[in-house]
């Protein structure tokens, strides 16, 4: 598979600009709004316990402990490590927000295949709807690309036929690039487009439907995490992707995401990139663990909050208007 050249000089100036855009106050209660419900709250330490988890459930459903008309929506997912999944998936039962899970030897990847598809197995088996992968980071940088196509592929035929097994749809698959082992704007490209295709085109699976894989930044674990100018690279693939095949891929930077002001930023990208289809949880993600805290305090100063301790008075709009500054 041959990637097209990256020019990092436009495509880091690019990716500033999205940062630049003047947001009116209504558009941007909306766009906090829909950051929020695009937000996989996400633990993963190795002290997690079954009540951090309860605990960050109950986050995903009520992130505010003030009383805001409308409600605050509730975040997408929970993204917990497997032997936590059977808590969460209790914990969120009937709630709409979905139960992710990391697998296939998160963080490393260096594990034989056969325990990392295990892993993943295990984890659909006990209420996952979602698997987020991480690839093989050092099969690719020594050029074995059919090895990394393959660990993709058997994932996504596990995601199938372990939930079929459940009796469930087929799991959500987020196959994770580590773009900050990656190297360059152009492995980043060159990961992206292998990673959509190799899942895709998983042998004995159906065709997925729209939003039914993602592809993702960062575990978290790495610095530099998610960046725009990463994120740019990676949307540009979905795009390039979408345009050739009519499927739409969903895309999820995660790692280093804390501020209300640089969620707002990746949304423009989005928006520009790949246009208003792709503003929706089914389409776009956020990994992050406090982001969710921030974005309350910045709707707590734009919106009237019914708790009348707080003050205000603006009504909330679902306009998304977006001008250049």
């Amino acid at each position: 598979m041959r990637a097209r050249p990256v020019d990092p000089v436009t495509l880091q100036a690019r990716a500033t600009r999205f940062g630049t855009r003047s947001i009116k106050a209504s558009s941007k209660r909306h766009g906090l709004r829909l950051a929020l419900s695009m937000i996989d709250l996400t633990t993963l330490e190795g002290k997690d316990s079954p009540g951090k988890a309860r605990a960050l459930c109950q986050k995903a459903l009520h992130p505010s402990e003030h009383a805001f008309d409308p409600p605050l929506p509730a975040a997408a997912a929970i993204c917990v490590y497997p032997a936590l999944v059977p808590v969460a998936r209790d914990a969120l039962a009937g709630t709409g927000v979905k139960v992710a899970s990391v697998a296939t030897g998160f963080p490393s990847g260096q594990y034989p295949l056969e325990v990392r598809l295990e892993d993943c197995a295990r984890a659909i088996a006990s209420g996952a709807d979602e698997i987020d992968m991480v690839i093989s980071r050092g099969a690719f940088l020594s050029g074995q690309l059919d090895e990394v196509r393959h660990e993709i592929a058997q994932t996504r035929v596990t995601c199938v036929k372990a939930a079929a097994a459940a009796g469930r749809p087929a799991a959500h698959l987020k196959v994770i690039l580590e773009t900050g082992e990656l190297g360059s704007y152009d492995s980043i490209r060159r990961a992206s487009d292998l990673a959509i295709d190799a899942a895709v085109r998983a042998p004995g699976t159906p065709p997925p439907a729209d939003g039914e894989v993602f592809i993702k930044t960062s575990t978290g674990k790495v610095q530099p995490a998610a960046t725009p100018p990463v994120t740019l690279v990676m949307l540009e693939a979905i795009r390039d992707h979408f345009l050739a095949t009519g499927l739409r891929i969903g895309m999820k930077p995660a790692g280093g995401i804390r501020t209300a002001k640089a969620a707002l930023a990746y949304l423009v990208m989005v928006k520009e990139t790949l246009g208003d289809e792709w503003l929706s949880p089914h389409l776009f993600r956020i990994g992050a663990s406090t982001l969710a805290n921030d974005i309350v305090r910045q709707l707590l100063r734009l919106e009237s909050p019914a708790d009348p301790a707080v003050s205000g008075g603006v009504r909330y709009s679902s306009r998304w208007d977006v001008t250049e500054s």
